[in-house]
């Protein structure tokens, strides 16, 4: 079979899979359209086989059928409108190996997900109650950008009070899904888990109730019901708090208080997301803001074996210098100083115009001044913010962005 024979069967193949999508997705039916990405797709291949032959494309097929009216005479907006309350979309940097895991993660949260792309770019687009969760997949997987969210259930809301005016006004329950709750006008709060009293004291400075240490499902949900708020943002700075944190805050969502979790792994990555925290928005807006800024904050910290160990950097031995870099040993060094001057460069050769050094316990004096004085030596566009965090097990953690 020839090329153009192969392209022609494609072309047709698409328009026939086209034809079938309303019978595939129930709310393509319900709209009374075809799926718009399968339209595209059938254009490409009908635009290559019109380069191979010159003959013009067949006239394009219907892209609007028949459509089912939801209840109350309001159209669903899109697949998801229904069951889910949110579409989350996201540009995704990571290797083809995290893609399968992923995909399961998201296919577990909700419905209508595609994953398209080619190392190391995806684009991730799925249909969600908990958005933060499906955000935090994203984070697992590799680095999101471009986070986008649509609230199917506040469009439809919208589309019935034009319709039905006497329904009162609601706003969905963030993240967490279940029925509409009512709009309130009480604040917004913070909640941030941590370690060290510079670096408490630093966040705290910023508006955040902070925990220290690894707190209790319910010494979480205390704090954001202390915070006085009706919209309460969790930020817990640690894969081992990031289950407590999603409990508390779903608990919280029961009890009538809108609370959503920016999955950050490290104070750097809070700093980040609380430096872009912005209550004049949407709470919902908001939220995404603080994730995004807190995924495009990579992290690492430097840490002191206790012992000797193997690991994906080589072998340690009690006393070395660890360099962390998302949860993964990078670099292996004798010298506190000389290992986060490596570890730095490693970092901005990747890309950065700020760098977050927060120095911890057994940081010795001076070290932010000597790494300030390096990065100005050897990048000399990126900015440099020194902090006192004084967090035990770890003399120093490293942000950049």
């Amino acid at each position: 079979m020839g090329v153009v024979a192969v392209a022609r069967a494609a072309a047709e193949g698409a328009r026939v899979a086209l034809a079938r999508t309303p019978e595939q997705l129930p709310a393509l039916a319900r709209a009374g359209v075809v799926d718009a990405g399968g339209r595209g797709l059938v254009v490409l291949l009908e635009a290559f086989v019109t380069s191979l032959t010159g003959e013009p494309p067949p006239a394009a097929g219907p892209t609007h059928v028949g459509a089912v009216a939801a209840p109350g005479g309001v159209m669903d907006r899109e697949a998801g409108s229904v069951e889910f309350g949110y579409e989350v979309q996201f540009l995704l940097d990571a290797p083809p190996a995290a893609i399968g895991p992923l995909r399961e993660a998201l296919g577990a949260l909700g419905d209508s997900l595609v994953v398209v792309g080619d190392d190391p770019t995806w684009h991730v687009h799925v249909h969600v109650n908990d958005v933060g969760a499906a955000i935090e997949a994203g984070i697992a997987a590799g680095r999101p950008s471009r986070i986008a969210v649509t609230r199917f259930a506040e469009q439809i809301a919208e589309q019935r009070s034009v319709r039905t005016p006497e329904l009162s006004e609601t706003s969905p329950d963030l993240f967490g899904g279940g029925s509409p709750v009512p709009v309130e006008v009480a604040g917004s709060g913070v909640v941030v888990v941590c370690s060290g009293r510079g670096m408490g004291e630093l966040l705290a400075a910023e508006g955040a109730t902070v925990l220290t240490g690894t707190p209790s499902t319910g010494e979480v949900l205390a704090a954001i019901q202390a915070t006085g708020a009706s919209r309460v943002v969790v930020l817990p700075n640690d894969t081992n708090v990031l289950a407590v944190a999603n409990t508390a805050a779903a608990e919280a969502r029961a009890a009538g208080i809108r609370a959503g979790v920016v999955p950050t792994r490290s104070p750097v990555q809070a700093l980040a997301a609380m430096a872009v925290r912005d209550t004049s928005r949407r709470f919902e807006d908001d939220v995404i803001a603080m994730a995004e800024a807190a995924a495009r904050c990579r992290s690492a910290e430097l840490t002191v074996a206790a012992r000797e160990a193997l690991t994906v950097a080589g072998r340690c031995q009690r006393g070395d210098v660890l360099a962390i870099v998302d949860g993964e040993v990078n670099l292996i060094g004798q010298d506190l100083e000389r290992t986060a001057c490596l570890l730095l460069d490693r970092m901005l050769l990747a890309g950065g115009e700020l760098v977050t050094l927060i120095a911890g316990q057994g940081a010795p004096a001076g070290l932010g001044e000597t790494l300030r004085g390096h990065v100005a030596a050897a990048w000399p566009f990126v900015e440099v913010q020194c902090y006192e965090g004084g967090q035990p097990h770890y003399p120093l953690l490293v942000g950049v962005e």
